[in-house]
């Protein structure tokens, strides 16, 4: 038929000009936050995978009164991060981690997720090119790759640890800043560990036995329900 002797025609020009297309673009073409979110569904379909696919890393079932010290990545600038630039700074500071205070010493959280798709339309770039390529007609892109769109003072990603630990922490956190373009802060938290009490009221809540450790966080006994599951009133507190 003539539209498979047309298709033939093609790729046997394509072929004779040894044509390839181009190679992915430098993130600064998607560093900024230009359009809508958009996700993938079922209708955007073929989304190559993110390339970070694990998000706690190092001691993260360590119990929460073991690491009461955090530090947080926070980001100063609204931008798309892309799913490559999260995984290479997840393993930056893990390596550094690793070798300072040992695999056992530490927790880290990112944060953020990549659900974002970014785009490209794929040009074709070589001798002979012009003649075959459509321009801006149809320009609308084909899934790339996915990025995170953070915020200002968006926390990127959080480590914990024990105190004596802290300058490793705040280094590492300082070497996986270098992965991500654009301006972030190592803010130390007055929290303990990845709770949302300051320490103060961590250690007296802990011991009147309003908080009580469970796993990597802590349950709150507020004064509902029965009197015989309260672990408030077994305690002797009310």
């Amino acid at each position: 038929p003539p539209q498979q002797y047309q298709r033939n025609l093609h790729f046997c020009v394509l072929a004779h000009h040894n044509i390839a297309t181009m190679g992915r673009r430098p993130f600064r073409c998607y560093r900024y936050q230009k359009n809508k979110p958009y996700i993938k569904s079922r209708y955007c379909r073929g989304v190559p995978e993110s390339k970070i696919r694990i998000y706690d890393v190092g001691a993260k079932k360590a119990p929460v009164d073991l690491f009461p010290f955090v530090a947080h990545l926070v980001c100063d600038e609204k931008q798309q991060i892309s799913s490559e630039a999260l995984e290479a700074c997840r393993i930056a500071i893990n390596k550094h981690l690793t070798n300072t205070v040992g695999k056992d010493g530490y927790h880290i959280r990112v944060r953020v997720h990549p659900f974002h798709v970014i785009r490209a339309n794929k040009m074709l770039s070589c001798a002979g090119a012009d003649r075959l390529s459509s321009g801006m007609r149809h320009s609308y892109g084909k899934p790339i790759g996915v990025a995170a769109r953070v915020d200002i003072g968006q926390v990127l990603l959080s480590v914990r640890g024990k105190d004596a630990s802290e300058p490793h922490i705040v280094e590492a956190i300082r070497r996986g800043k270098f992965k991500f373009a654009g301006r972030q802060k190592i803010l130390k938290s007055l929290k303990w560990g990845f709770t949302k009490y300051p320490r103060e009221d961590y250690v007296n809540m802990r011991k009147n036995g309003e908080l009580s450790a469970d796993g990597n966080i802590v349950k709150v006994h507020n004064r509902h329900g029965l009197l015989e599951q309260s672990a408030l009133y077994l305690a002797g507190q009310e």
